[in-house]
């Protein structure tokens, strides 16, 4: 690998940070934690002083920082792994979140949803040959 030819490597990825306006943390934990399902993790004291929040589940952290200028993602965006995509869909549209499914990438099946501040979101499940 190129990196280690250069003495480092890149290891995964250890979260991502969405924007949010200033006191949306509320709305953050009806989605984040109460639709999807995630824990909230405690920040340390130096960062919870900025606001925002921080999530966990199952391997994905997502760190919800406020921005004074917030504009939300319309086209960058996470793309998250799920397992069981169309009960996820059901969750989401069951709690008021559209879903818009997408079916040009190849071996998967995935749709994009947009968080409760319009962060485009999207969700991927890899297509297991029969």
């Amino acid at each position: 690998m190129a990196q280690e030819r250069l003495g480092y490597a890149l290891g995964g990825l250890h979260h991502v940070q969405l924007a949010i306006p200033p006191g949306a943390e509320d709305r953050c934990r009806e989605f984040w934690a109460g639709v999807l399902g995630m824990t909230e993790l405690e920040k340390p004291p130096v960062l919870a002083a900025r606001g925002g929040c921080w999530f966990r589940g199952s391997g994905l952290e997502v760190h919800l920082a406020v921005e004074e200028d917030f504009r939300p993602s319309r086209k960058a965006h996470p793309g998250i792994l799920v397992t069981s995509i169309q009960a996820l869909a059901k969750r989401l549209e069951d709690n008021g979140v559209g879903v818009t499914w997408d079916g040009n990438f190849p071996g998967h099946n995935r749709f994009y949803a947009f968080d409760k501040l319009g962060n485009r979101l999207e969700f991927l499940e890899p297509v297991r040959d029969c």
